[in-house]
């Protein structure tokens, strides 16, 4: 059975394809849907986008009014320079300390494209370049299939075209397996079509990452610092999350609890780093915005080559085939969306989201140098999509297109809804467990997500998972069904998640399968020693 995770993954906008909220709003180009000229009008003058800027207060103030949002930072760059960079509201709940342009945020997958320049740059450098297998510096990494292993690319990572399910490994993160493992692991992952299927993956990227990494003989972290960050002057930019908590001016995550953000959880992204572990303000990322849009140049040196930089800037795979004759596709690049607006132009796009408690966005028009980025600290409920978009709108056609907060609200309140096929039942009366609880207890194994125990503490189950050992209190439902609250980054604040017991005729327990970890099948854990 497929487990209800995938309920997040249901799109709003009729236009588009069921591909998944998140990977939909992360990865398919905001503003991509709905039929589009290919005749670029006017050029964008100075004047349409100072008038743009003049409104960005006025869309904050509703964004934040209407979402419930705690604080955000926003920063708008224009041929070369920073144009208006501003913070608004509170780092934390419930504390005075106020957001400015220099407020470290994380940033989630706006990491991606942050990492695709680093990339770029060793390209650009001759270390590596896009077409490398990542076998060539990670002979031990192996996907299912033997000879997608071989020849799968640093670009087919990036560009999320390896074949790897959507947001594979994410679930071994959940329960604290490091970028090793994880990396390790993702052998035991279904592949769909080599190089013909687009599925948005953290840790497929961060495998290219990694082999990056591996090529220039130093760790990502500092590779990124040595070639990005130091060099734009990204004082405050690193890719440690040790690094984001030594900040004084930090935001608090805060995640959605009985419909409030509260700051409960913040969220240690180091095993994914590449993909989403970049933290920053809005004027660090201002002068990486600028470098892109000067095609790898930043005050008059060149961080980036051109030639090694421009793949990442345009399309390598499909992210999105049109529904209908008349719409446009979206097109993914390495590390960024590439879609081509109603008016014609370019736009490069990323989201980023953590259900702990981050939602980001920025959006940029190559054509004009004009590039925009929303950072929030709060779970994603499209104040910062709303933002950009409306923003964009405004500068490109004068005024707002559509209602873009309404309908990014109602897309995200999907992604962070509780999940469990046993949410909101009611629990069988009268119904007994099929056998003793005593004979539950034990450890049980599983290839991909390691072993794992059950222990009985009075008339409820322990269930511990993971290299930290993370126990879940489980409770009986009815005959080899239990169940247990579970809250990591996949299962919002208030889901379940069922366990049910392979039991046969005579008592013996011969397995375990744990829903939330489910989704591909492979939740599956063995009895042990029996």
């Amino acid at each position: 059975m497929k487990s209800v995770i995938a309920r997040k993954r249901v799109a709003y906008w009729s236009r588009t394809t069921k591909r998944g909220v998140l990977a939909l709003v992360l990865a398919l180009g905001v503003g991509a849907t709905g039929a589009w000229a290919q005749v670029v009008e006017s050029p964008i003058t100075a004047a349409q986008v100072k008038d743009a800027v003049d409104q960005l207060d006025g869309l904050v103030e509703t964004a934040m009014t209407e979402t419930g949002v705690p604080g955000l930072a926003v920063a708008v760059v224009y041929q070369g320079k920073i144009l208006f960079a501003k913070g608004y509201g509170v780092r934390e709940a419930g504390k005075p300390e106020r957001i400015d342009a220099d407020t470290v945020f994380q940033i989630a997958s706006l990491s991606k494209p942050v990492s695709a320049s680093v990339v770029a740059h060793q390209v650009g450098s001759g270390v590596v370049s896009w077409d490398d297998s990542v076998q060539q510096y990670l002979p031990w990494f192996q996907l299912q299939d033997s000879w997608v292993s071989e020849h799968v690319s640093i670009g087919d990572f990036f560009a999320h075209r390896s074949g790897l399910p959507d947001h594979a490994g994410d679930d071994l993160e959940d329960i604290g397996y490091g970028r090793q493992y994880i990396l390790e692991h993702l052998k035991h992952l279904p592949l769909g079509a080599f190089r013909n299927t687009y599925a948005y993956t953290n840790f497929g990227l961060t495998a290219g990452a990694e082999a990056v990494a591996t090529a220039s003989g130093v760790d990502w972290a500092s590779l990124a610092e040595n070639t990005l960050y130091a060099p734009l002057g990204m004082a405050s930019t690193s890719s440690r999350f040790d690094d984001f908590m030594a900040q004084d001016n930090r935001a608090v995550s805060h995640t959605i609890v009985g419909g409030m953000f509260e700051p409960i959880a913040q969220r240690m992204p180091d095993p994914q780093s590449p993909a989403g572990g970049v933290s920053t303000s809005v004027a660090d990322f201002s002068r990486w915005m600028i470098m892109l849009l000067s095609q790898g140049r930043y005050d008059g040196k060149v961080i980036i080559e051109e030639e090694a930089l421009t793949p990442a800037l345009t399309p390598q795979v499909i992210s999105r085939h049109p529904a209908t004759p008349v719409e446009s596709a979206s097109f993914y690049g390495f590390g960024t969306n590439v879609a081509t607006q109603a008016s014609g132009r370019t736009m490069l796009s990323h989201s980023g989201a953590f259900t702990l408690g981050v939602g980001t966005n920025y959006m940029m028009l190559p054509s004009e140098e004009l590039g925009i980025a929303v950072f929030t600290n709060a779970a994603p409920v499209g104040a910062a999509e709303s933002i950009t978009a409306q923003f964009m709108d405004l500068v490109q056609y004068g005024e707002v297109q559509r209602e873009w907060l309404a309908g990014y609200q109602q897309l995200f309140a999907q992604m962070t809804s509780p999940l469990g096929e046993l949410l909101g039942q009611q629990r069988p009366k009268n119904s007994e467990p099929s056998v003793d609880l005593e004979l539950l207890e034990g450890e049980y194994d599983n290839a991909y997500f390691g072993p794992a125990k059950i222990q009985q503490n009075d008339a409820t189950l322990v269930l511990t998972l993971g290299p930290n050992e993370q126990t879940f209190e489980v409770q009986h439902w009815a005959g080899d069904v239990f169940y247990f609250p579970v809250f990591t980054e996949n299962m919002p604040s208030g889901s379940v998640s069922s366990l049910t017991f392979d039991v046969s005729g005579d008592g013996v327990v011969r397995s375990m399968t744990v829903e939330f970890l489910n989704e591909y099948g492979l939740a599956v854990f063995n009895r042990q020693g029996r």
